[in-house]
């Protein structure tokens, strides 16, 4: 919980953040966004959030894009629709943004708003892992390790899990299917 002074620093910045996002300003818009969508200098308001995600968004915004998309995923502000999810999600993949390649991996994985197509899963997961996504390159490595989009290939899943390990967020299963797999071929 902030203390008052500290709160009244966060609701100062906000203002000053809100009238440049009421400029136009698609950075100030997503940065204003994820303030009411966190509860930052103001209250939580998911609806509004919504609102400067989009302003921000139509501005080709990929952060922006990519919190749209989890709003219509989630349904935070919005009727959950994974179509629409999906949409978003896209426009930001294709944008380079890393977050959202993964997520767009998993919506094919899943059948989220887009048809279920493990090779297009791939695609998405293997341009996040290439920008060093860790959690991409997990998914990755157990996609060549089972076979599920590509053909299963030791080296290749081994390869993705090492890249992961490297990764804070998916470090530890990275290294306990690296442990898994060299275990098997010294059997």
């Amino acid at each position: 919980m902030l203390g008052g002074a500290e709160f009244a620093i966060q609701r100062k910045r906000f203002g000053i953040l809100k009238s440049i996002a009421e400029r136009g300003d698609a950075q100030a818009q997503c940065e204003l966004a994820i303030g009411y969508h966190n509860g930052y200098g103001v209250d939580q308001n998911y609806p509004e959030a919504v609102k400067w995600y989009r302003k921000s968004a139509e501005q080709n915004h990929p952060g922006a894009q990519f919190n749209l998309g989890v709003c219509y995923r989630d349904g935070l502000g919005v009727v959950q629709d994974y179509v629409e999810a999906a949409k978003w999600f896209r426009k930001s993949a294709e944008l380079n943004y890393s977050d959202a390649q993964c997520v767009m991996g998993l919506a094919y994985d899943k059948g989220q708003g887009v048809g279920i197509n493990y090779v297009e899963a791939v695609k998405w997961y293997r341009k996040a892992a290439e920008q060093n996504d860790g959690v991409a390159q997990l998914i990755l490595g157990n996609c060549y390790r089972y076979g599920h989009g590509v053909a299963k290939d030791h080296a290749e899943a081994l390869k993705w899990y090492r890249k992961a390990a490297e990764h804070g967020e998916a470090s530890a299963e990275a290294k306990e299917a690296i442990q898994q797999m060299t275990k098997k071929s010294e059997a």
